[in-house]
């Protein structure tokens, strides 16, 4: 009896200090923040469109089982399968700070449903992770650097979609920086979070800028490169998805694309908190 209480207790202590150990983890300024997640498939059509779908599913599929809210604000279909971008917003408590951890590039090996030889294909995909920035942000927009569209909805997204031109397409002409929002009704919604996505985009490139900065006075310069894939997905011969960056494998191909992939997120997110005290040990 005292040995089940001792048990139980343990349990509960441990699991309150993953809990504490993931806040730790999860201090940066931004990493309480939602997330603004963008995928767009490489070089490879079908295939790597085909691999995008897969990735967007694997991203919703995790979002739902967090209890987060997923809305797709921009996605364009492939030409014969899969989808040539997406652009998704989730919000929950530290989605920011979780899905940092996905970003970069992401690569599948397989034999390939589009080939009639069946012979095997890889295929990457970019994912990009940005914060969605509040208003207490000072990101600076001027209205004279925008060019502002409006097109008709493509895709589902109800009867309106060949009617009223509500989708928005936002160029930021000092960057080249386009974004697109046909999630919505209203022309107006479309716009205001197309705004949203566009300032969580700059506020990344003057972070980009500065740590280029720092790196050109440190001399690291390192950079992460198309093709320098952060996790590969492998379904032959062998089924296997592992992660570069922290060695994390997973023989369970099929759960890991049905979103579970807190594992990958922890791995990842202690490796760098282990790597930020030791560069400030060695400082």
């Amino acid at each position: 009896m005292f040995l089940d209480e001792f048990l139980g207790e343990l349990n509960r202590l441990k699991k309150e200090l993953e809990v504490l150990e993931l806040k730790h983890l999860l201090s940066g300024e931004l990493d309480r923040s939602n997330a603004i997640l963008e995928i767009h498939p490489g070089a490879g059509g079908t295939e790597s469109q085909d691999w995008a779908q897969m990735l967007m599913r694997m991203y919703l599929r995790w979002a739902e089982k967090k209890g987060f809210k997923a809305e797709i604000v921009d996605l364009l279909q492939g030409d014969e399968a899969g989808i040539k971008s997406a652009t998704i917003t989730i919000s929950g408590p530290y989605a920011y700070g979780y899905l940092r951890a996905e970003a970069g590039i992401h690569r599948l090996v397989r034999i390939s449903p589009f080939d009639a030889n069946r012979r095997r294909h890889t295929s990457f995909v970019a994912v990009m992770v940005y914060p969605e920035i509040e208003d207490d942000i000072e990101i600076e927009v001027r209205d004279e650097d925008l060019r502002v569209d409006t097109f008709r909805a493509s895709g589902a997204g109800g009867q309106h979609v060949n009617k009223v031109s509500s989708a928005v397409r936002v160029t930021h002409n000092p960057t080249g920086i386009v974004v697109s929002c046909q999630s919505d009704r209203s022309q107006y919604k479309n716009k205001a979070t197309a705004m949203k996505i566009l300032k969580a985009r700059l506020y990344d490139l003057r972070l980009r800028e500065q740590e280029k900065k720092m790196e050109d006075i440190i001399g690291n310069k390192k950079e992460i490169a198309w093709g320098n894939q952060i996790r590969s997905c492998v379904l032959h011969p062998y089924r296997l998805i592992k992660d570069h960056r922290t060695g994390l494998e997973k023989g369970n191909v099929d759960a890991v694309l049905d979103g579970e992939i807190n594992d990958f997120i922890q791995a990842y997110l202690k490796m760098k908190a282990k790597k930020s005290v030791c560069s400030t040990t060695k400082g």
